[in-house]
């Protein structure tokens, strides 16, 4: 913890005097250096609050660089409420080891879960076919599949019939589920099933291609990614690696169907530097801006809407939203209209200021050491999806609202419904 108020204290300071490089450069270091910590202490790759770390303080790293001229320099307050959502869930989750333990000793054994794989194969079909259904009928209601329409950069966020697309969405659970049901059935049943497991798996990932919905794909291959990891005892970094080269091809054709091509993107980021590649710039920009929209969010704010902003789910899935549309009324501050992607504590200091980022950030780092330190315990395989989840939300801590997004929650619901079913069903089958 040390070096990183050291390492912060400086990056701000050079920051004030223009020197960006160096103090993106800072932040970047010690991003790696919390990371690799943690990764010491408790040899799990995935550990939460080692991603965390190493994406949130990461991000704000490569925000600090400066590269685009979107970008520009963040007030006092924007470098303090940055400063609260990591410091609040570090000590947050530290105070809680040292109270109540970490659960080291548990690392150190292969994890000897195993159970009943027929239910999780009954959900494996069950949500494929459920959201198959929900792209189909969505389809045939808006007449086109978002892959086949040519010209049209938001072809996507178009295609989306209220209530139906949050099931449609749902395939991005199957990859996880089929890990598990490989794991639970550990060489042992029919290869029929598993074949069937496999063509299931194959949908599910064929139809956020069909909807050209980037975040969709990457998301389904790193929770099934992050599931897999949960489950080993031991898991080589190069692995992820690949996995990374073998997604490239797939981000590009996806972006080449949303008719982004280079000169609309290089005109929306707006590289100081004109030349630079765009499988540079655009992830860099997709990370970078998000801090300069939660320094937008700081600046022009003109007061704080006191938890409604942070229940937007809750006016969503109740349908409140249809009966009284001010819940929901809350412009967003960005920088750009064409780049919307905020990060994670953008909404709770929308709702409270400063005291909502350190509280939201408190919760999140208990909520965090509560799942780490229950991984070994786990007896319900959706447990592992749940850890999942947690781990991809906090490792794109930069990328979204995540806990005031509808569909988050409705991941988090369904994960819940099907663990009750698991519980339900693996004792009498």
């Amino acid at each position: 913890m040390a070096v990183y108020l050291i390492c912060y204290l400086a990056s701000y300071i050079l920051a004030r005097f223009g020197h960006y490089l160096i103090s993106g450069l800072l932040l970047l270091a010690a991003a790696g250096w919390l990371y690799m910590e943690d990764y010491r202490k408790y040899k799990n790759l995935i550990h939460l609050r080692g991603l965390f770390s190493l994406f949130w303080v990461g991000g704000e790293g490569l925000a600090c660089l400066k590269l685009s001229s979107l970008q520009t320099d963040w007030s006092n307050m924007t470098w303090f409420c940055l400063f609260l959502a990591f410091i609040g869930f570090w000590l947050v989750f530290e105070i809680l080891v040292r109270v109540y333990g970490s659960g080291y000793d548990g690392y150190g054994r292969w994890r000897s879960f195993s159970g009943d794989p027929r239910p999780v194969f009954a959900m494996i079909c069950g949500l494929t076919v459920l959201s198959l259904g929900c792209f189909v009928a969505e389809a045939v209601i808006l007449g086109y599949v978002p892959l086949f329409l040519r010209g049209v950069p938001h072809a996507y966020s178009e295609f989306h019939l209220t209530g139906i697309h949050y099931f449609t969405v749902s395939c991005v659970l199957v990859p996880s589920l089929t890990v598990l049901y490989v794991h639970m059935r550990n060489g042992r049943g029919s290869e029929r099933l598993l074949l069937a497991a496999l063509v299931m798996t194959a949908i599910s990932l064929l139809i956020p291609i069909l909807c050209v919905s980037r975040f969709q794909l990457v998301f389904a291959v790193l929770l099934a990614a992050f599931t897999y990891i949960s489950l080993q005892k031991l898991f080589h970094p190069g692995w992820l690696f690949g996995l990374f080269v073998v997604m490239i091809p797939f981000y590009l054709i996806l972006t080449v169907a949303r008719s982004h091509n280079i000169e609309y993107l290089n005109g929306i980021f707006e590289m100081k530097n004109a030349s630079m590649p765009i499988f540079v710039s655009q992830p860099y920009i997709y990370i970078a801006n998000n801090y300069d929209n939660f320094n937008c969010l700081v600046g022009a704010l003109p007061g704080h809407s006191f938890g409604l902003k942070g229940l937007f789910p809750l006016w969503a899935l109740s349908g409140l939203k249809f009966f009284f549309p001010q819940l929901i009324n809350f412009p967003i501050y960005v920088d750009k209209t064409e780049l919307t992607t905020l990060t994670l504590f953008y909404d709770s200091y929308y709702d409270f200021g400063w005291i909502g980022v350190l509280l939201f950030s408190c919760v999140l780092g208990a909520i965090a050491y509560i799942l780490v330190v229950k991984l070994r315990e786990m007896r319900n395989p959706l447990g592992y999806l749940l850890y999942a989840q947690f781990a991809a939300y906090l490792m794109l801590s930069f990328f979204t609202t995540w806990f005031s997004n509808t569909t988050t929650w409705f991941y988090l619901i369904l994960t819940g419904i099907m663990a009750l079913f698991y519980h339900l069903r693996a004792s009498r089958w």
